[in-house]
Parts: structure tokens; sequence; C-alpha cells
């Protein structure tokens, strides 16, 4: 009341509101709604766009791809300028502004993946945008050093020249494909086969004169949905480096179908790099067994793995490593394809016999290229699973995935679900009879490693033991005693309790249910026999260079525990 007084409002009243506070008032509106306006008009404006860029890319030639920020410093191949953000061509390798992408599209051809003719075709020069470290053809010097538009590629044989050594004769001059040509299906190939199939001809091995004395044409199989999500960038290089018609987006089409292309290919020189995780690699060893079955033997690739899952122990046996990061260039990883060894892979059938009233269902059948267990390491992949399935979004990370494997690990240490199993299950190896501890978990191994790296079969390493082999029939079976001994053994710590090796693995589950996984793919299992007979044989590849100390060292402590074994009989 004193207030209302001083201001000449009569009592009872509040004073009016004086200019400052109009001001306030529309400070704060203007500080809260300005932003979300300017935030709904670049949204409409961003999708305005994309929708106009999905336009341009639905009917393109070109194989583009969106950025918004490009890896390195980019020029558009129309206007010249710099480009921070636009499209560039994962087959070409061309990039362009956004306001540009039309105009490329009409002036700029993409990598002719089939020729219109059979004959042999010259280079397919691009300006600019060149790779960094690359030199000159003509006079050895570096290209693409000035801050431009400058200097040519080749988009097959990935040869670079200067604006100015470029020469006439360089543009007349027919390619050879540079060092990758025996990976390389040329385009005038693929018309003279395309040709011949008009023709109602099957003979594809006379075409003579497209094939190489050492041609071993390559099919790259990329699953984008593995690992650390480095698929999608793979599958540029690879369009880049090769014949893009070569290369495959296994999200998009079945690898059965893209094995196809092994038929128009000769006979036995195939190889397939399968970029994925073990998983993968099973589905593409599947659509190869399809390949046997349809009477396309003579066609069989020989398969090489480029890992980009989570455990990745099959990759880690045929010495292509543990996980792949972007570490090596994709150049060295064609060349290690072509240095690579053929070996076989045992393969095996897994039949699931339920019992009691369910005896009358089809038996479940597995494939089993990796291993085949019941206990702890089971559970372990069947929480994992249930979370990713709910999840996936959450689990696009090597490292993430790992994490979790290691708290349920650390969970099941506590809470012990599988302990008991030598009173549930029974056990024969070839017939035999097997006496069974105090186990919680049994492991069947067909390679030599397990759990993300870890040589199960050997341990320390500090036993004499028959030795292990992916290709001689065989059958590892090894007992745990729970969680805690599993991660004993992955730091060398304590041996598993070796139970043996057979041809035949016979496993009886008498009661309650438990935990089973068949290379990774984990369900719960209630009473049933598990049966494990061998199906056939892989075409495998083998990559000597990524041996660690461990396989170097495992076979040298092999042989000094058998020589001192020998000496104290």
């Amino acid at each position: 009341p004193g207030a209302a007084r001083a201001s000449g409002a009569p009592a009872g009243m509040e004073a009016p509101w004086g200019g400052a506070d109009w001001r306030l008032v529309l400070g704060t509106l203007c500080s809260v709604l300005l932003p979300v306006l300017v935030t709904l008009w670049c949204s409409a404006h961003r999708s305005r766009r994309q929708l106009l860029i999905r336009d341009i890319f639905r009917g393109s030639k070109h194989d583009w791809r969106y950025t918004d920020l490009f890896g390195q410093p980019s020029y558009c191949c129309v206007c010249a300028q710099p480009v921070l953000r636009g499209a560039f061509c994962r087959c070409c390798g061309r990039r362009a502004g956004e306001g540009c992408l039309k105009r490329a599209e009409r002036r700029f051809p993409c990598k002719e993946a089939v020729a219109r003719g059979a004959a042999a075709k010259g280079h397919h020069w691009i300006r600019g945008n060149v790779p960094l470290c690359s030199h000159c053809r003509v006079c050895g010097q570096q290209c693409g050093t000035q801050p431009k538009l400058c200097d040519y590629r080749c988009v097959w044989c990935q040869q670079t020249v200067h604006d100015e050594c470029m020469q006439s004769s360089l543009r007349n001059e027919e390619c050879t494909f540079g060092e990758f040509r025996d990976l390389i299906i040329p385009p005038y190939y693929l018309s003279a086969i395309n040709q011949m199939r008009k023709d109602k001809r099957t003979d594809y091995e006379k075409i003579a004169p497209y094939c190489r004395k050492h041609w071993i044409p390559i099919i790259v199989l990329v699953n984008t949905r593995s690992g650390n999500n480095m698929g999608e960038t793979l599958l540029g290089e690879f369009k880049i480096l090769l014949n893009p018609v070569q290369v495959f987006d296994l999200s998009k089409i079945a690898p059965a179908k893209a094995l196809q292309l092994c038929t128009l290919l000769p006979c036995n020189a195939v190889r397939v790099l399968v970029c994925g995780g073990d998983g993968t690699v099973g589905w593409v060893l599947d659509a190869i067994d399809e390949m046997k079955i349809k009477g396309q033997e003579r066609f069989i690739p020989q398969v090489a793995i480029l890992p980009l899952g989570t455990g990745n122990d099959l990759s880690n046996t045929l010495g292509w490593g543990t996980g792949y990061a972007g570490e090596v260039p994709v150049e060295q990883i064609l060349r290690n394809v072509m240095e690579a060894d053929g070996i076989k892979l045992d393969r095996w059938k897994v039949q699931v016999t339920n019992k009691g009233y369910y005896n009358l269902r089809k038996p479940k059948v597995f494939t089993m290229n990796n291993y085949f267990s019941i206990g702890p390491d089971a559970l372990m992949a069947l929480n994992f699973h249930a979370h990713r399935e709910k999840t996936p979004s959450l689990f696009s990370s090597r490292i993430i995935n790992k994490a979790v494997y290691f708290f349920y690990g650390t969970k099941d240490c506590l809470v012990q679900e599988c302990k008991d199993l030598n009173k549930k299950v029974e056990l024969e190896l070839d017939g035999e009879r097997i006496e069974l501890p105090n186990l919680e978990g049994i492991i069947v191994l067909n390679i030599g490693y397990w759990g993300g790296g870890c040589r199960l079969w050997e341990g320390m390493g500090d036993e004499p033991y028959p030795l292990a082999r992916h290709d001689d029939g065989l059958l590892e079976v090894v007992g745990v005693y729970g969680s805690f001994h599993c991660a004993q053994i992955q730091v060398k710590l304590a041996n598993p309790v070796r139970l043996g090796q057979a041809h035949t693995v016979r496993l009886i589950l008498k009661s309650s249910k438990m935990p089973m996984q068949v290379d990774g793919e984990p369900w719960a299992q209630g009473p049933c026999t598990v049966t494990i007979t061998h199906k056939t044989h892989a075409l495998m590849l083998y990559h000597s260079g990524e041996q660690t100390d461990d396989d170097a060292s495992s076979v040298s402590e092999q042989e000094h525990v058998r020589e001192q074994t020998d000496e104290d009989v």
C-alpha cells in the first residue's frame, strides 16, 4: 500500500507496467522463440534440399552419397570451387557441391561397369581430387599439391598425371587396369559374356583373349551392418579400385544371388572377400553349399575374410586378424587376398532333437564352423543377443559389445546359473561315454580360437596334448568350471578340462532348460539330444602375414612339451 501511494496509484491497485517491463517481456519472448523459429526454418529447408538431392540420386548413373563434411580438401568437379559439403560418387570418385549436382550428372559419365563393345578401352581420366601422396606417371613428382582442382586420375588403373604432363598419347592409350589387373573383372569381358548369352552360348571359358594367365577375379561381399559400421566406407573404397559390378552390399542383396557371378567367370579361379563378422562368413558359406547342391561345384570360390564383427575367431584362426578398424589400406587388403594360400575348413552338422512330447517335431539343424557350447559362455551370448534385439543402435561398437559380454560374465560368476551341468547331461565321443567332473560348461571346438582370441584347447601350453586343426575331421571337446575359469583360461592362468577329440559328438540333456549356442547364435533349450557330425569342407584362404606371437609360439611350445615328455619316458 505504501508503494502504491508512493507511485500515485490508489490503495489496493497495482501500478501499471512501464516501458522497461514491456521491453523485458519482448526480449524474453524473442530469446525463446527466435531459436525455435530458426531451427524450424532450417529443418524445413534441409528436408526440401534432401528431397531434391534424393530425386537426383534416384535416377543417377553415378553412385552418389551425400556428406555434410568432406574428410579432406575437396573441389567441385563442375565449378572448381572448394566445397565443404556435397556429394561424392563411390564408383568414380567425382565430387560436386549441392548446386552443381545436376550439371555434374549431365556432363560427366561414371565408371563403365559393362562396356558397350567387346574391345579393350583406353584410360578414363577424371580431373581433380586425386589421392594424397600420389605421384605423376610421367615426371614422378607428387600430384594434387596445389590448392585447386588440378591433375588427373584414371578410375581403372588409378594412375595420376599432372595437368601439364597430360599428353594426347595418354588419352588414347589402352588402360592395363594397374596393380590389381588380376583381380578386376574388365568391362569388355562382361560385354562379351552378354553377347554370348544372347547367342545362347555358355562356354565362357573360350573367351581366352580376356582371361589373363594369372587372372583371379575377386568378388567383394560387404555386410554394412556388421561391427563398428566400417562397411559403408569399405563399400566405396572397393568400388573405386575394382569394377563396381563385383562389389555387393549384403544388406541389399543375398549372398546366394551375388555368388551367381562366379558362374560367368573361369572355373576354380574366383576369390571372395567377405567383409563382416563370423556370422556373415557362415551366411556366405551356406550360400556356397547351395551352389554345390545346384551342381555348380566347378565354380566354387575360395573365401577370404576382412573381420568387422565382435569376436572374429574364425578370421583370427585363418590369419586375417582379430578385427579391422581402418588401420590397413584397402590396397594392402587386396594384395593380401592375392597372396593368400588356399586351405580347407571342416563344416559340421549340428542336429538338435527334442525329447518327450515334442519329439514329433522336426529336429533343428544348424551348420557349425567355429564351435558349439552349452553353459556359461552360451548364457552370456543369450543375454547379449536379447539386449541387442531390443536396442540394436547401442551395439554398433566392438568395444561396447565386449564390455557387455564382460558384464554378463561377471554376473554369472556370482549367480552360477549353469552349475551341476555334469548331473544334467551325458557326453559321448565316437560312441564312448565320457565321465564328467563337476563342470558348468562344455565347448566343442572346430577352430583354434574361441571367445574373441583365446586358444582354448592349448590353455597355458604347459601340458602335452594332441594337435588341434580345422581341417582334420576331428573336434576338440573341453569343459570349464564356470565363468571365472573361462576368464582364467583367456589370460593363460589355467588350463581347460580336455575331454578328448572325436569325429562324432553326442550330448544328451536329460533335464531342465540350458543355454546353448552355435557360432554365436544362442537359444534356450529343453531336454534334447545334440548330435554333431561332419558335413562338408569349405575352401578358404589363409593369410600368414597376420600370425601373432601366440600363433608362432604355440607350435614350438607343443613340440617342447612333447620332447620333455619323451625324455621323461
